[in-house]
């Protein structure tokens, strides 16, 4: 019961810093499609980033026991068939699974109407798994399921390089809005998304 309770309020608070990030619109959210609002790249890689360095950290500490951790299998093909499937839906549609709840909790038609694809295609999908089944473990990479084993290297090296990868890109993706007008800061219904600083 406790992990239920607990996933129902992790859930309800990263609904929470997902609608005040403004990722609950989908002006927002394709925005960065078109490389002109990073604030959907800079939330999630931050996310990746401070997760890796605090597991890290934590695993140093002997808090964290790494082995204990369930690390899925490395499926590249199917990671990028499948990235590529959701990276299309999201252009087209406007959110992905986790956004389009949000936008539907903030009362956006466009959400629920995509929430009902999202619940079709997981029917569609559950129906057809026999036969496309042996897509989902497509490229399976053996010699190694994470980073510093695939590439023969440290947990720090490997944090090291993701951090300056991640200031390279802030300061990338900042100087990209910037020649846009800045990042969208409001949604006008009546106007369109393109409501700037």
């Amino acid at each position: 019961m406790s992990e239920i309770i607990s996933g129902l309020l992790l859930g309800g608070a990263f609904g929470f810093v997902l609608e005040r990030a403004g990722f609950g619109s989908p002006c927002k959210l394709t925005a960065q499609f078109r490389l002109t609002d990073w604030s959907v790249f800079k939330v999630m890689f931050t996310a990746i980033v401070f997760t890796a360095v605090g597991l890290m950290i934590l695993e140093k500490m002997g808090i964290v026991a790494s082995q204990e951790l369930f690390v899925p299998p490395a499926f590249l093909g199917a990671a990028a068939l499948g990235g590529a499937l959701v990276g299309a839906g999201f252009a087209i549609g406007g959110y992905c699974p986790g956004t389009s709840l949000v936008g539907f909790v903030s009362g956006r038609l466009d959400a629920a109407i995509f929430l009902i694809g999202l619940v079709i295609g997981t029917v569609a999908f559950s129906m057809l798994f026999g036969s496309i089944e042996f897509l989902t473990s497509a490229g399976e990479y053996v010699q190694a399921s994470t980073l510093p084993e695939a590439l023969n290297s440290s947990d720090v090296i490997i944090n090291a390089c993701m951090i300056g990868a991640a200031i390279g890109v802030f300061i990338l993706g900042s100087w990209m809005e910037k020649k846009a007008g800045g990042p969208i800061q409001a949604v006008d219904a009546m106007n369109g998304c393109e409501i700037r600083k």
